[in-house]
């Protein structure tokens, strides 16, 4: 099983990496996270430099894909180098985006109509594409899902673990990394924002 993060130049940590940190829980030969990007190295909006475990061109064989969020992200939907990288197909992978990452789903030609979430400061560049904005953290319809706020990040690898994996499994990592004496509040809260958009079994 195969996830990748694409992160893009000027990306936002939070948004990356605590997807990155909670999907890897699962500890298994065959499960594999990847940082993707355009180029060996992206630098954060912080500074913060990553090397990319994979180039895009093989994010279209991943079996799911979150993309990311950042300060670039107009810049990023702009760039056709980059934008005919990414063929993504929400028939066999599940995608999800962060914030920002949401500008790319419209530009991209993915939503067909759903709605999505993101933040505040690209709420109105996706309104702009045609694309309604939900004002909640998370939302998902089929294979595709969206989250708005940088931690709402935690529900998107949530909803992948869920759909990869089972219920349990995603409730364990989020147990895993939720605050301490907090930890049942915390679970509850998070799995009840995701349950309601996973297929009835």
């Amino acid at each position: 099983m195969h996830i990748a993060i694409l992160t893009f130049d000027g990306y936002n940590e939070l948004d990356s990496l605590i997807a990155l940190g909670i999907l890897n829980r699962v500890k298994r030969p065959d499960w594999r996270v990847s940082i993707a990007s355009p180029t060996p190295r992206v630098e954060s909006m912080n500074g913060v430099v990553l090397e990319r475990h994979i180039p895009l061109s093989e994010v279209s064989s991943a079996d799911a894909v979150i993309i990311g969020s950042g300060m670039k992200t107009r810049e990023v939907v702009a760039d056709e180098a980059i934008m005919s990288q990414l063929q993504l197909d929400p028939s066999r992978q599940l995608i999800g985006a962060q914030c920002s990452g949401a500008l790319l789903l419209a530009k991209l030609g993915l939503l067909d109509g759903m709605p999505v979430c993101t933040d505040l400061t690209t709420k109105p560049w996706v309104q702009e594409a045609g694309v309604e904005v939900l004002n909640q953290a998370f939302f998902a319809k089929g294979n595709l899902a969206s989250a708005g706020g940088c931690l709402a990040s935690q529900y998107l690898a949530i909803w992948l673990l869920a759909r990869l994996e089972g219920l349990e499994v995603a409730e364990e990592a989020i147990y895993y990394v939720a605050p301490v004496g907090e930890k049942e509040t915390y679970v509850n809260r998070a799995m009840q924002n995701v349950r309601r958009y996973l297929p009835v079994e």
